[in-house]
């Protein structure tokens, strides 16, 4: 833990564009987690929940949309510890593109849970 809190100060001083990356991502995150709790709907009894190039959309029950805010709070925290995690063993510039890569993992999975909203 002492590990943690003075990577945190590191990171801090002297990598700023990591810890901004690690707020976007956190943001990110936090508007998937608010988008996708606000749009699931336990009255209905069956959901798109997914989408096959090969039968389409793919019906399902609702509680199989958890899976959207479960993965925002993966994204969110885990993943900003993973980014830390890999700043004391490698460099700050692997972690920034881990960083960017879940970024970008985030926006897609916002841009395919918005996609399965629509088709509903």
């Amino acid at each position: 833990m002492k590990n943690f809190k003075n990577d945190i100060v590191k990171i801090y001083q002297t990598e700023r564009g990591m810890l901004v990356l690690m707020i976007i991502n956190f943001l990110l995150a936090a508007g998937l987690f608010i988008y996708s709790i606000l749009n699931m709907n336990p009255d209905v009894s069956v959901v798109r929940v997914g989408y096959g190039d090969i039968d389409g959309y793919r019906d399902g029950s609702w509680i199989d949309i958890l899976a959207f805010p479960v993965l925002a709070v993966i994204f969110g925290i885990l993943h900003n510890l993973l980014a830390v995690k890999i700043f004391h063993k490698r460099s700050g510039g692997m972690a920034k593109f881990f960083l960017l890569l879940t970024s970008a993992l985030i926006l897609g999975a916002i841009l395919v849970f918005a996609r399965i909203l629509g088709e509903g």
